[in-house]
């Protein structure tokens, strides 16, 4: 057997989003592009008009669409989601690769002549205590449900990441919980950034700061992203500020915006890329990020960024070159911050050259290595 003539499967936890999860996918099926890929479930409703980017695939769902009402109880459902993947039949594969991060597709049981590797785009975050989308712990009865099953899922998540024969990481930060929770080593792919193959196709100029005009926040409206933080600043120093992203938080974040704050909602690759080579500064004030795609997008445009220290940015984002970190979340540590790298000179092009090790060309290459070497090690 040889990389060429494997037989492949793409498994991915859900599709009823599409974000850094599913762009590795799509990457992962451009390198396989024949395997058939299998998922949890998949909502095309909710995927909205994304649903056209799979319309071509081979795509196959799990028994987990057999239960009642299973789009709208996705989120409970997760304690069905082991026993969904390890009834799929995988013989007639060599090797499969998993994209997982919460719905436990690495918990597929391949024959033992099976290759399994699995891309770990985090350990479940509401399972070892990092911030989520919601403040679910804030009702009580959630809050003591939720831990009952979280309790039974932390045993099923570290039965199931002892699995696939290679654990992957998207990052240092991801590396790093694979080691605390699953005790187990993991090899470090980063995920492909579309807007840095889009950047260097279309060879955008990367502008001076100087000629920039307004901050930006680039993310879901959700809690664990701090949204607010942005528009605070804003308020405080009447910067303009762009906000592009939707979320729960919208209606009270236009609450407490003033005139300066712009509510784009979800754009188009061609509008973010303008969007973000007009940017002065991106504030990216979101928690414990497994990898965090937005502030590498903004720099591929030579933006500079100041973002939380924690998780993947302390290490993407270089303080005095490409921006700085701050260690709370109080407003006010941030507003002094962002007012020195907001009159601050940066390198634009240097900052864009940063970046391109997080191309698509660069994930491929490394994915096909490392299948390669475990096809000789076979």
């Amino acid at each position: 057997m040889t990389p060429d003539n494997m037989r492949v499967a793409l498994l991915h936890d859900y599709l009823r989003e599409y974000g850094g999860a599913e762009r590795v996918l799509e990457q992962l099926h451009q390198v396989y592009p024949q395997a058939p890929v299998y998922t949890a479930f998949m909502d095309k409703d909710a995927l909205g008009k994304q649903t056209a980017l799979f319309a071509d695939w081979d795509i196959r769902e799990t028994d987990l669409t057999k239960l009642p009402f299973y789009k709208k109880l996705f989120s409970p459902y997760r304690v069905f989601a082991a026993w969904a993947w390890r009834r799929l039949n995988l013989d007639n594969y060599d090797l499969v690769i998993s994209s997982t991060n919460a719905y436990l597709a690495k918990a597929v049981e391949p024959p033992p002549t099976t290759k399994h590797l699995s891309y770990i785009h985090t350990p479940p975050r509401a399972l070892y205590g990092y911030t989520t989308r919601t403040n679910w712990q804030s009702n009580p009865l959630i809050k003591f449900g939720g831990r009952l099953i979280n309790t039974y899922m932390r045993q099923v998540d570290f039965r199931s990441a002892q699995r696939p024969d290679i654990l992957i990481a998207n990052s240092r930060t991801t590396a790093q919980r694979i080691k605390k929770f699953y005790r187990r080593d993991s090899v470090i792919i980063p995920p492909p950034v579309k807007l840095v193959d889009e950047q260097q196709r279309r060879r955008l100029p990367i502008k001076s700061t100087s000629d920039r005009q307004y901050l930006l926040f680039v993310s879901r409206l959700v809690l664990s992203k701090h949204p607010e933080i942005a528009v605070q600043i804003s308020n405080d120093t009447g910067w303009p500020l762009k906000i592009v992203g939707t979320g729960v938080m919208e209606p009270e974040l236009r609450a407490q915006a003033g005139p300066q704050v712009e509510f784009l909602g979800a754009v188009d690759d061609d509008q973010l890329l303008k969007i973000y080579q007009n940017a002065k500064l991106l504030l990216y004030p979101a928690e414990d990020e497994d990898f965090g795609i937005v502030p590498i997008e903004a720099m591929a445009l030579g933006t500079p960024v100041l973002a939380h220290y924690s998780g993947e940015p302390r290490y993407t984002i270089k303080p005095g070159f490409s921006g700085d970190h701050v260690r709370s979340l109080e407003t006010g540590d941030w507003l002094t911050t962002a007012k020195k790298l907001w009159s601050q000179s940066w390198q634009s092009d240097k900052i864009a050259k940063e970046v391109k090790q997080y191309s698509s060309q660069e994930f491929t290459k490394k994915i096909q290595q490392l299948v390669a070497k475990t096809v000789r090690q076979n």
